[in-house]
């Protein structure tokens, strides 16, 4: 049997929960995506298929650390709140809820979205 990479099994637990997650006009998903320089989040209306909110590294121009994900999470919340979006439903894409991914949700808990 074939070893899977890390990467895989991280694609297999995100298929999984996507069975389970679902963003609907009143309440979008938020989506995780962290790369090894980037982080990134979107708020997205899967009836429709459109990404309402999108934020990231690169628009905030911070690093790569847990601080500059509570940026990306801060900024997310409040174009969100512009868009008069209140909750969402959290979508981890299959990472663990630990450092950049908790640091981001949690921001935007502080800054006000409801999860």
């Amino acid at each position: 049997m074939k070893k899977l990479s890390r990467n895989q099994i991280r694609l297999h637990r995100k298929r999984r929960i996507r069975a389970k997650v679902s963003g609907t006009p009143e309440i979008p998903r938020l989506a995780v995506f962290r790369s090894l320089r980037n982080i990134s989040v979107q708020v997205i209306d899967d009836i429709s298929g459109k990404t309402l909110v999108s934020a990231s590294l690169l628009e905030i121009k911070g690093k790569n650390t847990v601080v500059g994900a509570e940026g990306v999470g801060t900024m997310v919340a409040e174009k969100c709140q512009a868009l008069k979006i209140e909750k969402v439903v959290f979508d981890r894409a299959g990472y663990k809820y630990h450092g950049k991914v908790k640091a981001v949700a949690e921001a935007a808990r502080k800054a006000g979205l409801k999860f």
